[in-house]
């Protein structure tokens, strides 16, 4: 099931972007989770549109509907459900792409698929909008996952055809600075200056009607050692099948990634000494994984994400009704670069497999507050 992800925790996301709610369903959670609703709703505002010149003007509250799977404050082993409705819409400005495709977009494999009945509006279902329903289950995750001393922390590694950098994230302990850097500057990035000229690139390239890509880091910090599977269940796995999830991301890499190709064995290799009693890697080619099972270091991963395909400009397609080329000028509003509303969703994508993995290893007692005393009362 396209749509459908997950082992122990399982997540179903439904609805298109100009649908009336859009909206996600994760069932396995234990009960007791304490869930904090404001705390929420600034995670889904980091991803939320019309926030910044830098980023679509289309503009939505992004504002959880929780319907099931909460009681005074704390998941209560039902199926937690919840939709955010769509306000905003213009689905006239999409009309054209039903004969029309945009180059880049699935405009095209989408009508033979579906035969044309798919929804056009908005990118229907092939929309970056629906992360929001999964920074919702995701922004849950990331909860439960502190509770447990897990700290899932994303950036803007690199951005644009020049290739502007951020600092790396830590990859071997956790660092609240740099999480607080991230959330202080104008854009998700450690550094302040690589904020300030990678909003120029993004400002430069939606005045030439264009737009950029990028890549996000994210690493989470404070895994058991020993979480995860070989072969297909691995930690890689989970989150890669994860990250793919999210519209116009085009690789997942983990660790030193495709540059542990011109390693050698003895530079790529981390080497282990004892710290204060435990096992510790001193440096994190690995990316915190070794045969799919978690090694105690920080995961770390990226992915790429690719300019988004909506653009201003002229651009060469085909009439399908017609059978002849065509040119499109696509309308509607649409980020010059989705990459720094793709942080939270970075985030929230590791933390939904983190937890999976965790529930599918026996570690359900981290996440929730104390049982409560049963009641002696019979109805």
């Amino acid at each position: 099931m396209a749509s459908v992800f997950g082992h122990s925790l399982t997540l179903s996301v439904f609805g298109q972007s100009h649908s009336p709610a859009i909206g996600c369903t994760l069932d396995g959670l234990p009960a007791g989770i304490p869930l904090d609703v404001e705390e929420l709703q600034r995670f889904l505002a980091r991803r939320a549109p019309g926030r910044s010149a830098t980023a679509t003007t289309r503009k939505e509250a992004d504002r959880p509907e929780i319907l099931s799977g909460i009681t005074d404050g704390h998941t209560n082993g039902a199926p937690f459900s919840a939709i955010i409705r769509n306000t905003n819409t213009r689905s006239q400005d999409y009309a054209e792409l039903r004969r029309i495709p945009r180059p880049g977009h699935a405009d095209y494999p989408a009508r033979v698929k579906y035969a044309n009945r798919h929804d056009v509006a908005g990118g229907g279902h092939f929309s970056g909008r629906l992360t929001a329903p999964v920074c919702i289950a995701g922004g849950l995750c990331l909860q439960a996952l502190e509770r447990a001393g897990v700290h899932v922390v994303a950036h803007i590694a690199q951005l644009g055809v020049d290739r502007i950098a951020d600092e790396a994230l830590d990859s071997l302990r956790y660092r609240p600075e740099q999480r607080a850097a991230i959330r202080a500057n104008a854009l998700p990035t450690i550094s302040d200056t690589a904020a300030e000229q990678m909003t120029q690139v993004i400002l430069a390239a939606k005045s030439e009607l264009d737009s950029v890509g990028g890549i996000i880091e994210c690493a989470a910090y404070g895994m058991p050692t020993g979480v995860g599977d070989p072969m297909f269940d691995g930690i890689e796995n989970r989150i890669a099948q994860a990250a793919f999830g999210i519209p116009a991301v085009k690789g997942v890499e983990f660790g030193a990634g495709f540059g542990a190709a011109a390693l050698t064995g003895s530079e790529n290799n981390d080497p282990y000494r004892m710290e204060d009693g435990r096992i510790a890697p001193q440096t994190n080619n690995a990316g915190g994984i070794l045969g799919g099972i978690t090694t105690g270091a920080p995961i770390i991963w990226r992915m790429a994400v690719k300019p988004t395909p909506s653009i201003g400009r002229t651009q060469m397609s085909v009439d399908m009704d017609a059978g002849e080329n065509s040119d499109l000028k696509v309308r509607g509003r649409h980020d010059p670069c989705i990459v720094p509303r793709a942080v939270p969703v970075a985030e929230a994508v590791c933390a939904l497999a983190l937890v999976d993995a965790l529930l599918d290893d026996g570690f359900a007692h981290l996440f929730a507050d104390a049982q409560a005393s049963p009641s002696t009362d019979i109805d």
